[in-house]
């Protein structure tokens, strides 16, 4: 059994399958996941788990050297967008496309974590990057 990380069997092996700019998402409860993406239901009910405890633990398991996200978040969710700046810093997270855009994206997922968050556009495409070392 495993005592750190994610316990969650299928982020765990999503993650230790990731290589070199593969990407994942991280939705809340209203992003369509396209057909042929795997996605990981954690949502429990509205707001349960939220979007910035997924990313939280996430990101401790994960090298992520980019971060997209739609530019409406920044009109939308100021308190996420804000989150994401302050956690990750303004050179790793962009938010310059649009929602449309950002869903076009998700095609080429590895698998879309869902969450229980209900705010708009609290979603995020992380890219993964390199551990040497």
């Amino acid at each position: 059994m495993k005592r750190h990380g994610i316990l969650n069997s299928h982020i765990s092996k999503v993650l230790s399958d990731l290589g070199h700019t593969d990407i994942i998402v991280i939705s809340d409860i209203g992003l369509p996941v396209p057909d042929g993406v795997p996605k990981i239901d954690l949502a429990l009910k509205p707001g349960t788990p939220g979007f910035r405890e997924v990313v939280e633990l996430v990101a401790e398991d994960m090298v992520i050297e980019k971060i997209i996200l739609a530019k409406e978040i920044r009109d939308e969710n100021p308190e996420v967008m804000q989150f994401m700046t302050e956690k990750f810093g303004n050179d790793t997270v962009d938010a310059s496309i649009s929602h449309e855009q950002f869903k076009a994206l998700t095609r080429d997922a590895k698998a879309v974590i869902r969450t229980g968050e209900a705010t708009p556009y609290a979603n995020c495409i992380l890219q993964a990057g390199v551990h040497f070392g």
